[in-house]
């Protein structure tokens, strides 16, 4: 019998991950009172009626009783019950966002403002998130992107470290993102604008790419680059960083920092164990101007 207790910041995508198991044969039950946690377990362990996968969401509405979760993984954990804790989060700035776009209230802050809800529900779930096998950051995320996560984690039983990467192409003329953990300028690259058969032309075209790594430099850039990330993965997973944004930044962002994404990309792929995403903020903006 395995059970996954799902919990997290309220919309962050709790009900996502319920419906993504339970389409893939978990048993779900959200919001269980948690001084039915125990019983439950032991009921569905003593009968072949229930799946033998069982998901169970546990959250901020379960207000005073969430105080008595942490001996209710005591107990759990004394009768060497085979469980995992999916702790789903995502930025303040996020968050705020998706409940100003559904127009829901915060269940700590009906009456009041949002971040204070966020906060206190950060500080109320704070020893849970401690606790948690997985940690999934979904600010970056979009739903298929977390369906896919999930599908690894749970269903293809793949490991797992908690590290989800993004990395962004863009132009320096239209600013520099702000959720950028790490940033490069590669404006030292040979410039694809100036050949007219490749100006409105993206890095993703070969013939782009072909010129921007032809005098070796850019390759020589990738393998140091490489080098440096696959050295910081692992630093920044014991410091319980879960989502790291590359940033690779040209004039325009259409040419060099579009090759240089997608060549980053393929050799980050083979790392094994994290998520990876390719974004091109700029790639179809700017096409009058240098790429």
């Amino acid at each position: 019998m395995k059970f996954v207790i799902v919990t997290g910041m309220s919309g962050a995508g709790k009900t996502v991950a319920l419906k993504v198991l339970e389409d893939y044969g978990y048993y779900c039950v959200d919001n269980i009172p948690v001084q039915l946690i125990v019983n439950f377990v032991e009921l569905s362990e003593a009968t072949d009626r229930i799946s033998n996968k069982i998901a169970l969401s546990i959250d901020i509405r379960s207000g005073e009783e969430l105080s008595k979760l942490e001996g209710i993984f005591e107990e759990l954990d004394a009768k060497k019950t085979d469980y995992d804790i999916l702790f789903l989060d995502a930025d303040d700035h996020t968050l705020i966002k998706r409940y100003k776009e559904t127009r829901r209230k915060h269940p700590l802050a009906p009456n009041g403002r949002i971040e204070s809800g966020i906060s206190e529900e950060r500080n109320q779930l704070s020893f849970i998130k401690s606790k948690a096998n997985y940690l999934l950051d979904t600010s970056n995320l979009l739903t298929k992107e977390l369906k896919q996560e999930l599908v690894k984690i749970f269903i293809e039983d793949k490991g797992y470290n908690n590290m989800f990467i993004t990395i962004l192409s863009f132009g320096f003329m239209y600013g520099i993102p702000s959720d950028t953990d790490l940033l490069f300028d590669v404006r030292f690259l040979p410039n694809p604008y100036y050949e007219e058969e490749m100006r409105l032309k993206s890095g993703d075209d070969k013939a782009v790419s072909d010129y921007v790594f032809s005098d070796g430099t850019g390759n020589e850039f990738l393998e140091k680059l490489e080098d440096m990330i696959k050295f910081l993965i692992p630093k920044y997973i014991i410091e319980g960083k879960t989502q790291l944004v590359i940033a690779i930044g040209c004039t325009g962002g259409q040419h060099r920092s579009v090759a240089v994404t997608c060549e980053l990309a393929k050799r980050l792929s083979a790392i094994e164990n994290i998520g990876l995403k390719v974004e091109h903020r700029d790639i179809e903006r700017n096409k009058k101007y240098i790429g």
